[in-house]
């Protein structure tokens, strides 16, 4: 039996303060959004960067953890795994978004 992984491990900056909200009695979301950089040299020998913004979600006691403690420009390590979201727009086109289920957060010094 072959196994499946689907885990993430990331470490960057909080592009804003983490928002929570209480979306069913006694359950709680926060999401906020999280930069990492990859530097690296082009074909004329040239150092460029990059920037890939990603989407956290974090749950329940995790939620209350990052509201207390991510606040924009924070460096902050998080493991969890890739989710896709679909949905509709009003003009019945579909879109994609993934997001990172934070599973483990930590606010670095």
């Amino acid at each position: 039996m072959k196994t499946n992984v689907n885990k993430v491990e990331l470490v960057g900056f909080a592009g804003m303060d983490a928002e929570v909200k209480e979306v069913r009695e006694g359950m709680k979301v926060a999401r906020f959004s999280l930069a990492t950089r990859e530097s690296f040299k082009n074909k004329n020998g040239e150092w460029v960067s990059t920037t890939t913004w990603h989407r956290i979600v974090l749950w329940n006691n995790n939620a209350d953890l990052a509201a207390a403690t991510v606040k924009k420009g924070a460096r902050v390590s998080v493991t969890g795994k890739i989710n896709k979201k679909s949905y509709q727009t009003e003009k019945g086109d579909t879109r994609h978004v993934f997001e990172i289920l934070a599973q483990n957060l930590t606010v670095m010094a």
